[in-house]
């Protein structure tokens, strides 16, 4: 049974969530505020985290970061809070999802279930599979996926561009992030370089670049690579 750790002062939005999860078989733990979230993670680390941002004791944006010092563990943040740099915020923070609220459960019950299919993050460099193509991080390699064909050229700025994403199955990266790491701090405004960059990605990896299966957009905050 997967345990998920509902983080949230609202005591109808626990309740909403805890009778929801239950009922779909859930291990659920509740916590009011973020030292005791931290300390019922730490105790008995769950599968997945729900976190608002707006807690009595801590911003919720410290709270991922304590997670994110030992844990891997996904963190669906759900949060009255609508501004863009609040979304941005958290998931450079380390969230792995951004839902507004008022949403739809069965909204939050798909994500739910995204966070918990994505594989584990790649620690050290290997291969990764998209649609026909097989790309190996550690040799900076793209060869057809069936073993024939022609390798596939991708740039050195392509390949820095794909890592974090490839290194991130089905997790958010903001456009900031990636930004930085591929252009450095001067050019966290540049977000042309990525609609350009990922366009070309799209059309060299893609079976149907104008319908992208793997390389999603998310409007607004970043791009998440989907197996």
């Amino acid at each position: 049974m997967r345990r998920v750790l509902i983080v949230d002062d609202e005591p109808q939005m626990v309740r909403a969530l805890d009778i929801n999860l239950r009922a779909r078989e859930y291990d659920v733990a509740t916590a009011r505020d973020g030292s005791t979230a931290l300390r019922l993670a730490s105790r008995k680390p769950p599968d997945v985290i729900i976190l608002d941002l707006g807690l009595p004791d801590l911003p919720g944006i410290d709270v991922i970061h304590g997670l994110r010092v030992w844990t891997s563990l996904p963190i669906i943040v759900v949060s009255g809070r609508t501004d863009t740099t609040e979304k941005i915020a958290a998931l450079d923070a380390g969230a792995d999802d951004y839902l507004t609220k008022p949403f739809l459960m069965e909204e939050l019950l798909a994500r739910l279930r995204a966070v918990l299919r994505r594989p584990p993050a790649i620690d050290e460099p290997g291969t990764v599979t998209i649609a026909d193509w097989q790309l190996d991080l550690a040799a900076y390699t793209a060869a057809p996926a069936s073993g024939n064909g022609e390798p596939l050229h991708l740039t050195p700025t392509e390949w820095r561009l794909l890592a974090p994403l490839l290194r991130n199955p089905g997790r958010l990266v903001t456009g900031r992030q990636l930004l930085q790491d591929v252009w450095g701090p001067d050019c966290e405004e540049r977000t042309n370089y990525l609609r350009v960059y990922i366009s070309g990605l799209r059309q060299k990896l893609e079976p149907d670049p104008a319908h992208p299966r793997h390389l999603i957009t998310e409007p607004g905050i970043g791009y998440r690579f989907e197996p």
